[in-house]
């Protein structure tokens, strides 16, 4: 703890009737909460909504619905915004160089609310990209009760009876610049790929770390890959998890307890075997540093080495996040890995039980979307670790989506991200 953090506990519990607190309870009053509801638990409610893209766009809504959640469970809400960078939008310009910078500044920003307010609990809504990590590295520096929401994927689009995404557009760009694909099928397949909001529809680095949310157990599990615009659902969720922030404020425990070694490896897993992001694995590393696990590259890529792919998702595989949830969501995974002995099914979730229990009603795998460990679509996970003069400390790769293992030939190197 830092050293005046006792001074600010102090400071919260005379909240609600010192008298040093008068001015405190003034601005309260103006808000509507009476003083006898600062006793209560109070909830610090972050979301990053925006409207620079889809990705974050209902996040409001469930900020609204995690707070009405924390009233009704007794407790009071205090909602704030942070930021979030596109990085779709901002691909191959220089506002890219703002992506991972935006990382920390959004957990900065949770933290800093917390150090100014002193919450009894946070939740935290996430989408886009750099906002997940960031909401575990904040809770994780905070280590106050935390749930984190995730708000949900898009949708495929359909372009030529086939089911599409950002990823299609960018292969388009890509052809339509070698003279492979004329501008209006490029501007055809532009218009369709993006039906409506939530994060982008594969399993790219958002709906990666959205999914290893449930396997770290700092959500309830079964809700993340809910598609963005079924909101009464989403809202619902959201409610709930309002709800047990409250009920964590009183018993505990803290968000470390989702955030330990266990947990990060449980979803270095899950990563794997969904055949995830390459940038999870910085971001795992991220958020182990500020939990204080000793965590290492070369040790998450052996799991990626041991754990077979099991989910059939793009970029990779065929299908679409919203397809998994079909198929029974995230905890079919879990419940397979557990089963295999990869996942610890003893690490505990937010919602009480252990990960192991809060699964075990999981539906068994489809074989096309989700497969059982007996009959992978791949035989190992798809992310490796390189070394070499190029990178002296590790690079990353990801060969979920072939099957070459060696290359030779000359090596380009670019200095910027564009």
């Amino acid at each position: 703890m830092r050293p005046w953090a006792e001074e600010r506990r102090r400071a919260r519990r005379g909240l609600a009737h010192e008298p040093a607190r008068a001015g405190a309870r003034s601005h309260f009053r103006s808000l509507g909460i009476e003083p006898g509801r600062l006793e209560a638990p109070i909830v610090g409610v972050a979301s990053s909504w925006t409207r620079t893209m889809p990705c974050n766009l209902n996040h409001s809504e469930l900020a609204f619905a995690v707070a009405a959640g924390v009233e009704e469970a007794g407790g009071v809400a205090l909602g704030f915004n942070t930021i979030a960078v596109s990085d779709n939008q901002t691909q191959g310009t220089p506002g890219m160089r703002a992506s991972l910078v935006s990382r920390e500044v959004i957990a900065d920003s949770i933290e800093l609310m917390d150090v100014a307010h002193d919450f009894d609990a946070l939740v935290v809504v996430v989408g886009c990209d750099k906002t997940v990590p960031a909401a575990l590295m904040a809770l994780a520096r905070i280590d106050k009760p935390g749930v984190v929401v995730y708000s949900g994927p898009m949708r495929a689009g359909s372009w030529h009876s086939r089911p599409v995404t950002i990823l299609d557009v960018w292969e388009a760009v890509g052809a339509h610049a070698a003279g492979r694909l004329g501008g209006l099928e490029l501007a055809e397949l532009e218009a369709v790929a993006c039906p409506g909001h939530g994060t982008c529809a594969g399993n790219f680095t958002a709906n990666t770390m959205g999914m290893a949310l449930e396997f770290l157990g700092i959500t309830p599990p079964g809700e993340t890959l809910v598609p963005a615009d079924d909101l009464a659902q989403r809202k619902v969720h959201a409610g709930r998890c309002g709800a047990l922030a409250v009920e964590l404020a009183g018993r505990g425990p803290s968000a470390r307890a989702f955030l330990d070694r266990r947990a990060l490896r449980n979803a270095m897993t899950g990563i794997a075997a969904s055949g995830g992001s390459t940038n999870a694995l910085l971001h795992l590393l991220a958020v182990a540093r500020e939990a204080d696990v000793e965590l290492h590259l070369d040790e998450l890529t052996e799991i990626s080495a041991r754990t077979p792919v099991i989910a059939n998702l793009t970029p990779s595989g065929r299908h679409v996040a919203t397809d998994l949830q079909d198929a029974g969501g995230v905890p079919v995974l879990i419940a397979e890995l557990i089963r295999g002995g990869l996942v610890d099914g003893g690490a505990p979730t937010v919602a009480g039980p252990s990960l192991a229990a809060a699964t075990a009603h999981a539906p068994a795998p489809d074989g096309e979307v989700a497969a059982p460990l007996g009959r992978p679509f791949k035989p190992a996970g798809g992310l490796v670790s390189l070394r070499g003069s190029l990178a002296p400390d590790g690079a990353v790769i990801k060969v979920a989506g072939t099957d070459r293992r060696h290359h030779e030939g000359p090596a380009r190197v670019f200095e910027s991200e564009e």
